[in-house]
């Protein structure tokens, strides 16, 4: 299988490019609109078609590429049935599954970082990783204070859904800040500070008193995302 993890230095976002072998049909997971031509190029350099280009929600501090990649390579751009985003050639419910010339993606709504976020397994009959979008984090878990965010609901998709998948299964979140790259569900249930031996009501009051700034772009962000990246 193909697989490249692919970083933005400005927003921390990672983008996700799979496809089964050289030639073939390929998926991408959460894409930055200024890296567009980076992904083109691998696409190109790899000999890939790229049919599905997917964002986990509707990001705040990047711009995405779905539309542009929509524009340039005539793929199906994906995103959760709760999306606002009306651009979106298709939605996925929980339990349906992405089928793209061998690689098998399985959907879970995990809402809580926003009211929209989706996670998806890779081979979800014998899970081998999760992309968690921003809902879970290495060692952190997304914020919850806009965007329909709520600490409960996070603490359910993550306890409740994430951490039921087996404990070798590695975590590729959509962001990282602090040079982390993957992880695992299991290590995450035994290390993540927010989580790790932690109650719901303990997990809600450290959720409700981050206060965190809003994310530079978020008021370019969030309308351009919902039109798929084209203002």
């Amino acid at each position: 299988m193909i697989f490249r993890q692919l970083f933005d230095p400005v927003s921390s976002t990672y983008t996700y490019v799979m496809a089964s072998g050289r030639g073939r049909e390929a998926l991408i997971i959460d894409p930055v609109k200024e890296l567009l031509d980076h992904y083109l190029r691998l696409i190109e350099d790899l000999d890939l078609k790229l049919v599905r280009a997917i964002d986990t929600h509707t990001h705040a501090d990047h711009i995405t590429a779905l539309g542009d990649l929509r524009d340039r390579t005539g793929c199906v751009t994906i995103m959760g049935e709760f999306t606002k985003a009306a651009c979106v050639s298709q939605s996925v419910r929980e339990g349906e599954r992405i089928n793209v010339d061998g690689i098998r993606l399985g959907a879970i709504y995990t809402p809580g970082h926003t009211d929209e976020s989706f996670s998806f397994v890779l081979n979800p009959d014998r899970p081998e990783a999760v992309f968690t979008g921003d809902v879970l984090l290495i060692r952190g878990t997304g914020r919850t204070d806009f965007q329909g965010g709520d600490p409960h609901k996070s603490w359910d998709s993550i306890v409740n859904k994430l951490f039921r998948l087996p404990d070798d299964t590695t975590v590729y979140p959509a962001h990282d800040y602090k040079g982390w790259m993957a992880s695992s569900i299991g290590e995450e249930k035994r290390a993540n500070p927010r989580l790790a031996g932690k109650t719901e009501a303990d997990y809600v009051q450290i959720m409700n008193n981050l206060n965190l700034p809003n994310p530079k772009l978020m008021d370019v962000a969030v309308p351009a995302n919902l039109a798929c990246g084209q203002t």
